[in-house]
């Protein structure tokens, strides 16, 4: 897991990215300082930005924010917008527990 780390670009001090590459359709970026840094990349999370990067008609990024963890399709703290005619719907996107 903490191999995914090495696929993240430092933008800024609270920004890292996860460049376009494969299927992704745009970047991924995660919000997230140093210190929960450290915790990145010790469960699937990072796999999700990009696999939601890959989602037909996803707008401008597939973002994430401080308290990112695995989820169930999007990571938990997941962020996606998607063109109302060539996206899609994603119960995933908005989380099974939460309706």
């Amino acid at each position: 897991m903490k191999g995914e780390r090495r696929m993240l670009e430092k933008l800024d001090e609270n920004r890292y990215v996860v460049r376009r590459s494969g299927a992704m359709r745009v970047d991924g970026i995660i919000y997230i300082d140093e210190e929960l840094l450290g915790y990145l990349g010790t469960d699937e999370s990072i796999e999700q930005v990009r696999n939601v990067a890959t989602l037909p008609g996803i707008v401008r990024a597939s973002l994430a924010v401080p308290d990112i963890h695995w989820g169930y399709g999007f990571p938990i703290g997941g962020v996606a917008a998607f063109d109302v005619d060539e996206g899609v719907i994603s119960p995933g996107g908005v989380g099974y527990d939460i309706n």
